[in-house]
């Protein structure tokens, strides 16, 4: 048993019928499963969390079409080993008269030079890529070879589906099978795994080795138990990932610098990508901080540039300095409620007319229908202000940003209330 492969390896299957879950790309007609049995797979980028089965689903897209199969991943694979493995699947395509399929796990890892070298084998029909991701690719993936691959979302498992996979390991798995395994309780195993079916089976073999040779009855406090016994074992492969960063984020809100950083440098052993991390803060400062403390914004900013260019090791200073300021920071999500509150507003009352005195008026017809009539230049008027109607005349009055109690928020609530008066009244 020490020397064989995990269970979520022993477990990944190997044709479409028995994958489990992303039934909008690989159900019946759908557009994903279409392309594989017609054979004209596009180059495509897999996005979605971990343990959702992007690289067996790659591997799976290989084997049905019978192509050869190349793998890299983007934390040990520089220019040099892209352009080998260029080379060698030109070589195979010369060989079987098959396009190849390039996996590239983590492709987001990639930097602009190592994607850009990919993007000539992709445009001339040498390889077929299939890149995986946990990151946004708009934001990680070059618009050149964004432009050259379809782009399907993975969702999380589903409930029915984790629950699928530990049925059918617990069944069908040689070593599990030759155990007495009795499932009285799923949540907990649910809970830990995040809906990441990798971890999943991580755990229930881990809770059934160490049952040893007694029956191994599965409840949720039993699972507990054994995991939080060897909680290592998941720092160290990176599959508190998601949970990690929540422990992170919740810190930096609540204000605890200590445990924020201590989160911090939980990330930084486990390898974490520090882009990752600064883009969290950044999107932390506009929601938890916003108007509180503006200045949380720039730094965040400041940081996430900086870090672009330094990396590591030197990248866990900018990053500690940044969070041990942000969960300093007075905290305010006024402005994360106002959009809210806003996108609420518009979806409830639909496509509602801009008011003529807002228009734009550029063409002498546009004037005459009375655009832009009546408009008051606020530059004009002392105080830089004067009270006239922006929203459309059947939400005049509603009320979406609500300043935060905290000192520079209570200054803009009293300059609104200068201003405004009983129109938004506070």
């Amino acid at each position: 048993m020490a020397t064989s492969p995990p269970l979520a390896e022993r477990m990944r299957p190997e044709s479409i019928d028995n994958y489990v879950g992303q039934k909008h790309l690989l159900g019946p007609g759908a557009v994903l499963r279409k392309s594989i049995e017609s054979n004209n797979l596009p180059s495509m980028i897999l996005w979605g969390p971990p343990g959702v089965g992007k690289t067996t689903l790659a591997y799976i897209i290989s084997k049905q079409l019978s192509r050869p199969f190349f793998n890299l991943s983007a934390i040990n694979a520089g220019v040099k080993e892209i352009r080998e493995v260029i080379e060698k699947a030109t070589a195979s395509q010369r060989m079987y008269q098959e396009q190849p399929v390039l996996f590239i796990d983590e492709i987001h890892r990639f930097s602009k030079t190592q994607q850009d070298s990919l993007l000539g084998a992709v445009e001339k029909g040498i390889i077929t890529l299939i890149g995986a991701t946990t990151e946004n690719p708009s934001f990680e993936v070059i618009s050149a070879l964004l432009s050259r691959c379809q782009i399907y979302v993975l969702r999380p498992l589903e409930k029915e589906d984790l629950i699928h996979l530990v049925d059918q390991a617990s069944k069908t798995d040689p070593y599990l099978r030759s155990k007495k395994i009795k499932i009285e309780q799923y949540d907990a195993l649910l809970r830990i795994s995040g809906g990441d079916a990798r971890k999943l089976l991580n755990v229930l073999e881990l809770v059934v080795h160490a049952a040893g040779e007694k029956e191994a009855i599965i409840t949720n406090g039993f699972v507990l138990a054994q995991v939080q016994q060897n909680m290592a074992l998941y720092d160290k492969t990176g599959e508190q990932h998601y949970d990690i960063i929540s422990a992170f984020i919740k810190s930096i809100r609540g204000s605890d610098p200590n445990a924020a950083v201590y989160w911090l440098a939980r990330m930084i052993e486990g390898g974490e990508d520090p882009l990752f991390i600064a883009r969290r803060l950044l999107i932390l400062a506009s929601e938890d901080i916003g108007n509180a403390n503006p200045n949380a914004l720039l730094l965040a900013n400041n940081c996430f540039q900086a870090v672009n260019v330094i990396g590591w090791p030197e990248s866990r200073i900018i990053l500690s300095q940044t969070v041990t300021y942000l969960a300093s920071s007075p905290k305010s999500n006024a402005a994360y409620e106002a959009i809210n509150k806003a996108q609420s507003l518009v979806k409830e009352t639909g496509d509602l007319s801009v008011p003529l005195h807002l228009r734009n008026a550029p063409t002498k017809l546009m004037k005459s229908l009375d655009y832009g009539k009546d408009y008051q230049y606020a530059h004009a008027y002392e105080g830089n202000f004067i009270e006239q109607e922006f929203m459309p005349e059947s939400l005049s009055g509603q009320l979406l940003y609500n300043p935060g109690n905290n000192s520079a928020e209570l200054k803009l609530r009293e300059y609104l209330r200068k201003r405004w008066k009983d129109k938004y009244p506070y």
